[in-house]
């Protein structure tokens, strides 16, 4: 018998993650189209919007930070525009508690629209600091939406210790089933998760997640993945649609009201550009008063370098993660510089640094500390950061190293070989003072290898990183830097 067509019911799911407010269009070299920016990137979900009757657009965490705009206004820049993209539903990144989680609170109330996550909590008591989830109703079919963020991605929560989260992927599986248990009646026509833990642990979770639950699709974040078709583990759909707003992903699905279930699906990965959509015009001008408030606080030179300093990728030694580092270590009597490369958000700077290409390439704002360590320690450390695992492209805490470091590594016996500081082997009980950022220092056990009580001895150095590189910029011109092999790799 064939099925009647009020049972089955088509959607399109639009949906984002790791914008980091990628707010402009860029030209492509050589031709004149333009790709990306939120202009494009509107034009085409209100184009999506009314040509599809059921369209629902979402976002898998990461709308705060990586341009100016974001930074200057502390995310409430971001806020307003994203009031303006009116998405459905909203999930955490991590890189929304960067301005600190009462300001998150604040920018939440800011929102005209929901933000889900089922596993922040105050400690003391136990309670949910976000609605854990949200059910649509849309042409009448029932949509769960549930949020999901776990202690992998959310490290700077460590600056607040009277916030938690659920620790690990089996808590959050078990929240995903308390949450189904309790309101996924059999009314609930789809169920999905928007998480921002990146694509391997997405797998990784939806294998622990019981089918009885129902779960259909998790669209995810964090890891920039590109995808050419969403992976399927344990029936269900994973998607990401890369990072920033070049790109969207589009699932057109067909869900059938008598079984709880997708029978037809279609997912691709749309590019934004100006042959598929045209401008919101309305919407670029209202970015663009925002812009001209920033160009003129800081479109200002600070330096001029010998030539263009590159850091290409954050598991390898780069020329800029080498500058900063080293001005880094200029700052007191310190003997290494371990500065994140993941923290340098640009691939590029100079020859000529304006004040909002700084601010571009190193948005972080934290303290700097010294910590006095012993030689044995300190190859602890050096062992721990330089491991095969951690130089994967996708989610490495790999660090950039000051000038006198020469630290040689064997993938093969994963053990360091030679390890030099100014040309003298490190000594076992010798002391060295070793200066890391703030987030690394918080989150030293994970990142360095050291525990709470090993660091137990810091000192901040300087209280603001920025204003150190700033200030060594304008004071110290022509600089230049090389790949000298500070750290590498042998087998």
């Amino acid at each position: 018998m064939t099925q009647t067509t009020e049972k089955l019911k088509k959607f399109t799911i639009l949906h984002s993650n790791d914008m980091h407010g990628d707010f402009l269009a860029e030209a492509k070299s050589g031709e004149g189209n333009l790709i990306g920016g939120l202009s494009l990137l509107s034009g085409y979900i209100n184009k999506v919007r009314q040509t599809e009757k059921n369209t629902l657009y979402v976002i898998s965490g990461d709308m705060l930070q990586g341009s100016m705009i974001d930074t200057e206004f502390k995310g409430l820049s971001t806020m307003e525009i994203m009031n303006y993209l009116a998405p459905d539903v909203v999930t955490l990144g991590n890189h929304e508690l960067d301005y600190g989680f009462p300001h998150l609170l604040f920018l939440e109330k800011m929102a005209n629209f929901p933000i889900v996550n089922a596993n922040l909590y105050i400690k003391k008591y136990s309670k949910r600091l976000m609605n854990p989830y949200i059910i649509l109703n849309v042409d009448g079919f029932d949509i769960m939406f549930i949020g999901i963020v776990t202690e992998e991605v959310l490290s700077a929560l460590k600056l607040d210790t009277s916030i938690g989260t659920f620790v690990g992927l089996e808590d959050a599986a078990a929240e995903v089933g308390k949450i189904c248990n309790t309101y996924k009646n059999e009314d609930i026509d789809l169920t999905i998760l928007l998480t921002h833990i990146g694509f391997e642990e997405d797998k990784k979770l939806a294998a622990m997640l019981d089918p009885e639950w129902g779960v259909d699709i998790i669209i995810g974040g964090h890891s920039h993945t590109v995808l050419e078709q969403p992976a399927q583990v344990n029936n269900i759909l994973i998607s990401q649609a890369a990072v920033g707003t070049d790109q969207i992903g589009r699932f057109d699905i067909t869900v059938d009201d008598d079984t709880n279930s997708i029978v037809e699906w279609k997912w691709q990965l749309v590019p934004i550009n100006n042959q598929v959509a045209t401008p919101d015009v309305d919407l670029q001008n209202f970015i663009d008063a925002y812009k001209e408030q920033v160009d003129r606080k800081y479109n200002r030179i600070v330096s001029r370098l010998s030539r263009k300093l590159i850091h290409p990728v954050r598991e390898q030694e780069t020329e800029l993660g080498n500058l900063i580092a080293d001005i880094f270590s200029e700052i007191d009597m310190i003997d290494v510089v371990l500065a994140g490369s993941s923290g340098i958000r640009g691939k590029e700077l100079g020859p000529v640094v304006t004040l909002e290409d700084l601010k571009k390439v190193y948005p972080y704002d934290g303290a700097l500390y010294k910590i006095r360590v012993n030689g044995t320690q300190l190859t602890k450390v050096f062992t721990h950061i330089l491991r095969p695992e951690n130089r994967r492209p996708d989610e490495s805490q790999c660090y950039q190293i000051s000038k006198g470091v020469q630290v040689v590594y064997d993938d093969t016996k994963k053990r360091i070989e030679s390890f030099n500081i100014n040309g003298q082997p490190v000594e076992a009980s010798r002391q060295y003072i070793m200066c890391v950022e703030n987030y690394h220092y918080q989150n030293s056990l994970k990142n360095l290898n050291l525990t709470p009580e090993e660091v137990a001895n810091a000192k901040v150095v300087a209280t603001s990183a920025q204003s150190i590189l700033e200030e060594y910029l304008t004071a110290h011109q022509l600089i230049d830097r090389h790949v000298e092999g500070r750290w590498t790799f042998i087998n």
